[in-house]
């Protein structure tokens, strides 16, 4: 797709509060990493690439771009539960659907955005038995998922206990974990998801811990193993690259 591109962020959810008065939103938080994206792809320009707009359907469920003013759609993680009949989250899904049945705009999801295009293309999402997956691991990453990562491995915050359970027909496997088997999928000038986070840096992730922690979602171990795990070295900007290429590519 030739650049400037028009990406709309769908925000989800708003961060926790350090980060969202820091990075205004979701939005902003994603319109940074695609900045260190951009750099690491060597096109540091990153208003050359893109033209962004955000949009908080989790506040506001009216709040949506019209698709002829857009490229791509970007939409971000959430608290939420993807498989939830809420109407908002209702509505995203009919949206996405609306989306998969076209041609020229191109998907991004992470995390519950991830789960939200699975729901969309008709296959179950819901709580994963295995449980939590939370701040920096490891995944083992398919022949295609190395092609575009350009990694063996990714190490990827993570911080959710729902998954797809399997993948829908059409898209390619991207990577895997022990504990969550769909950790991607891509589609040819269509869609890329990551189940993972990769605009969360150490700072974001320990609030977000400490928030749930006193919130009773984590005991003191799960914290405690977390939040030793919240400062490992990571792949996002890796990510935020081939986020970019994806979206660049003819």
């Amino acid at each position: 797709m030739r650049p400037p591109l028009r990406l709309a962020i769908l925000e989800c959810d708003s961060p926790p509060p350090n980060a969202d008065a820091k990075y205004g939103g979701y939005g902003g938080v994603f319109t940074t990493l695609l900045r260190y994206g951009a750099e690491l792809l060597g096109k540091p320009d990153l208003e050359a690439m893109l033209q962004i707009s955000k949009y908080q359907i989790q506040l506001d469920p009216d709040n949506y771009p019209k698709l002829e003013d857009v490229d791509a759609i970007l939409l971000t993680g959430s608290r939420y539960n993807s498989f939830e009949d809420a109407p908002w989250i209702k509505k995203l899904v009919d949206f996405t659907a609306e989306i998969l049945k076209q041609d020229r705009i191109r998907l991004i999801g992470v995390c519950f955005g991830h789960q939200i295009i699975g729901r969309a293309m008709g296959v179950k999402v819901g709580r994963n038995e295995a449980g939590w997956e939370a701040a920096v691991d490891d995944f083992d990453l398919s022949e295609r998922g190395k092609q575009l990562f350009g990694k063996e491995k990714l190490s990827i915050h993570q911080m959710h206990r729902d998954i797809i359970y399997y993948y829908p027909d059409g898209v390619e496997q991207l990577g895997s974990s022990p504990v969550c088997a769909v950790q991607g999928m891509y589609k040819k000038g269509h869609l890329i998801t990551v189940q993972g986070h990769p605009e969360f840096n150490e700072e974001i992730m320990t609030e977000l811990l400490r928030v749930r922690h006193t919130m009773g979602i984590f005991n003191d171990d799960e914290f405690d193993k977390y939040m030793d795990k919240a400062g490992k070295p990571h792949d996002g900007v890796v990510v935020a690259r081939a986020f970019l290429e994806f979206l660049l590519d003819d």
